[in-house]
């Protein structure tokens, strides 16, 4: 995945997070993934293997670049509209607001054949930043939570964030599936109390247990994916 990051305005920490995660279930459900579709052999091969998955940064040419090769931008809601907690924190602050999320999801590419339009980017240290404290969830959204106890750049927990998605995907039967994507893949990313965190890693929700390639321990448990409208709950 590649995130567009412009210096004068770059997207909201939550709202990349969440961006990701969609993007990751729009190339899941492309009809060029599934059946005989021209990415169908990449994607099964790669959801064979280990899921791994790599974000990289751009912006101005080198975004444009991205964007230009196969695959899907998908971006996030736009603000301004004073319904969010970010409208509020902008009104009340005079505060420049962030850019709506964008993010490029390519089908899966061997780490030693990347084009030299996606090489060259840079992978490490992409951090972003939260204006104000993200609302509350969306009533009906899946909820991706994150560990509390970890920490990790904007980048790496956009690929977590892609990772247990993808793992509540393969969870849900497809009667779900289907109503989740007409709906445009409703989602929310939230950071656990270490309340909940307890209470979510004692069921059998799906859980992300990282490889530990970057930042953090092999082993660690980054998200665990929620979906109370789809039946999948820890209070269930």
């Amino acid at each position: 995945m590649v995130v567009r990051i412009e210096r004068a305005a770059p997207p909201a920490r939550t709202d990349a997070l969440e961006t990701a995660a969609r993007a990751v279930l729009t190339i899941l459900s492309d009809e060029r993934s599934l059946g005989e579709g021209p990415w169908a052999q990449a994607m099964t091969d790669w959801q064979d293997a280990r899921i791994r998955k790599v974000v990289r940064r751009a912006r101005g040419a080198e975004w444009r670049k991205a964007a230009g090769l196969p695959g899907i931008t998908v971006t996030g809601p736009a603000t301004g509209d004073g319904s969010n907690e970010t409208d509020k924190a902008d009104e009340a602050g005079g505060t420049e607001r962030p850019a709506p999320a964008e993010v490029h999801v390519f089908p899966p590419i061997p780490l030693d054949g990347w084009p030299k339009e996606l090489a060259k980017l840079q992978v490490s240290g992409t951090d972003l930043d939260d204006p104000a404290e993200p609302g509350p969830v969306p009533e009906g959204a899946a909820v991706l939570w994150l560990n509390p106890r970890l920490d990790m750049s904007a980048g790496k927990t956009m690929a977590q964030a892609g990772h247990g998605a993808q793992l509540l995907w393969w969870r849900l039967p497809d009667p779900a599936r289907a109503a989740w994507r007409a709906a445009g893949f409703p989602l929310a990313v939230r950071t656990a109390s270490p309340e909940r965190w307890a209470r979510l890693s004692a069921s059998d929700l799906p859980v992300v247990r990282d490889a530990g390639f970057t930042e953090i321990a092999p082993g660690s448990n980054t998200v665990i994916s929620e979906f109370p409208a789809a039946g999948l709950s820890a209070d269930a």
